[in-house]
């Protein structure tokens, strides 16, 4: 019984292996491929491969953006430009006097979402070019109240979100968001 599950294990790697292979999986263009030496403009060089074209893409370039008057040297950049995307790093709305979160609620809130449109703003961005937003949040009966000053900080359209109800967050902060913006 033991020989039989072997070989029926055997036998499903093999098949695996070989529908693997069919399909073309992995491996490198063949050898005939050559590069004509035109680009397209957008970082791309034209391939010819058996008279067909090919398109090979560079990677976009990266920007790292860090605010000058950031408080706390952390090893995270406040956002990474990639092409016209950027991602926005999780922040809080600490108080950079007392490197806590204010007593007014309201002020936190505001510290929070100013240091994400100040983030934008370094990368030529504007709080309406956010397409995904997330917020941990340790209490979500707060919810409402973050709401009320968010909507502020937008035109007519609101990115996709999340709130999340979380566990403690750095420095007893009641918030902390990220997000992706790409430019319009």
């Amino acid at each position: 019984m033991r020989q039989l599950s072997f070989m029926a294990v055997a036998l499903v790697v093999i098949y695996l292996l070989a529908a693997a292979l069919a399909l073309g999986q992995g491996g490198n263009p063949p050898a005939s491929t050559k590069e004509s030496g035109q680009t397209s403009g957008k970082g791309m060089t034209t391939v010819e491969q058996s008279g067909k074209s090919v398109a090979q893409q560079k990677a976009p370039a990266r920007r790292y953006i860090n605010l000058p008057n950031r408080a706390v040297q952390a090893p995270f950049s406040d956002g990474v430009l990639v092409g016209d995307t950027l991602y926005v790093a999780g922040r809080i709305g600490i108080d950079p006097k007392t490197g806590k979160p204010p007593e007014d609620l309201e002020q936190e809130i505001k510290i929070l979402l100013d240091g994400i449109r100040s983030t934008l703003q370094e990368s030529g961005m504007t709080m309406d070019d956010l397409v995904s937003v997330q917020v941990f949040c340790p209490d979500v009966s707060l919810y409402d109240k973050f709401n009320s000053a968010y909507r502020s900080y937008f035109g007519k359209e609101y990115p996709a979100r999340a709130f999340v109800g979380s566990g403690p967050l750095l420095r007893e902060a009641h918030f902390e968001m990220l997000g992706i913006a790409v430019k319009r």
